[in-house]
């Protein structure tokens, strides 16, 4: 079998690929692939089993929020107030468990932890799903009232913890070698995928980041899809304070300061698309990955932190241009 070039891609027999859409779908991949190799390449340290697992180990709780963030782009949409939000479920579990301080009440902290942060996913919901307001703007102003919220619910001050077992969740190891954030993160993207690859809300979650009104017209409830897409990432954020509480074992209203920043970098690099419509759970968890490589790298060669920011906003720059490009070539 022959392969002709053309001008603007390559023909293999009958089947035509373009450029832009072999890398679409394979460039985050060699991309990973091509960062592991030259990492392991230049840096001794990188290439350990110990490193690896603190990798994975690092990126956790804002790979937990990552995966659902994927599923608010993808509708359209995005959240700005997950940091403030985890804040919210790390004063209520210091709040919880400075009350009783025993191992019995840890589920009850966790539990209102994770409704409280539900309860503002539902807020963010309505207000985006119900009254039609823009995403950024709800989110923006959630974002500064939620970490009113937490510090008004702390008085500004530092829950410390009394409550050993609590501490097991954040920083405990399963048969000594694997940690428990690890494993939350992989029980959180078996439920992703499931939810966003083999469900019809799935299937309603991309209609309405394609075509809301397309979407609404072939019988999709918009406005439950979005309530829900919200409510899940409230939960999460949820989920997410209680690993990153007990690793730091204290509840704090300062905690989780840009977060949400970094999990969306993380889902744009997987190749979710800003515009909505476009984007996978696999992919988003090679853009978590990408990222914590990225931050284990810096931290190897000693890049100084304000350098380091610098770098992830002109990683965003870049996965938003290259994403713009895409959707300039299909067309």
């Amino acid at each position: 079998m022959t392969a002709n070039v053309t001008k603007s891609g390559v023909r293999i027999g009958s089947a035509y690929t373009s450029w832009t859409d072999l890398f679409q779908k394979y460039g985050i991949f060699i991309i990973l692939v091509g960062m592991i190799v030259i990492m392991s390449m230049t840096n001794e340290t990188f290439r350990t089993s110990s490193n690896v697992i603190n990798v994975v180990n690092q990126v956790a709780v804002n790979g937990i929020i990552a995966l659902f963030i994927t599923l608010v782009i993808i509708t359209g949409g995005i959240d700005l107030s997950v940091g403030s939000s985890i804040a919210c479920g790390s004063v209520m579990l210091g709040y919880v468990l400075t009350l009783n301080p025993s191992a019995g009440t840890i589920p009850l902290a966790c539990i209102a932890a994770i409704v409280f942060c539900g309860l503002a996913g539902v807020f963010n919901g309505i207000f985006i799903a119900r009254f039609r307001m823009t995403p950024f703007v709800v989110t923006l102003a959630s974002q500064m009232m939620l970490r009113g919220v937490a510090y008004i619910i702390s008085g500004g001050r530092t829950f410390t913890f009394n409550t050993p077992a609590f501490r097991t969740i954040g920083q405990g190891k399963v048969f000594g070698v694997i940690p428990v954030p690890i494993l939350v993160l992989l029980g959180t993207i078996v439920i992703a995928y499931i939810l966003l690859h083999m469900t019809r809300f799935g299937r309603h979650i991309y209609a309405v980041g394609g075509n809301e009104r397309a979407a609404e017209a072939s019988g999709v409830n918009v406005t439950r899809v979005k309530l829900a897409v919200y409510t899940l990432m409230g939960v999460f954020a949820g989920v997410s304070s209680i690993v990153l509480t007990s690793r730091v074992y204290a509840g704090q209203p300062s905690i989780a300061e840009a977060y949400e920043f970094d999990a969306i970098a993380a889902t744009i690099i997987g190749g979710t698309s800003v515009n909505g419509g476009i984007g996978s759970i696999p992919r988003t968890i090679v853009g978590i990955i990408i990222f914590g490589i990225i931050n284990n790298g810096m931290n190897l060669y000693g890049v100084n932190t304000y350098y380091q920011r610098v770098v992830k906003g002109l990683i965003i720059l870049g996965a938003v241009l290259l994403d713009t490009y895409m959707r300039r070539e299909k067309k």
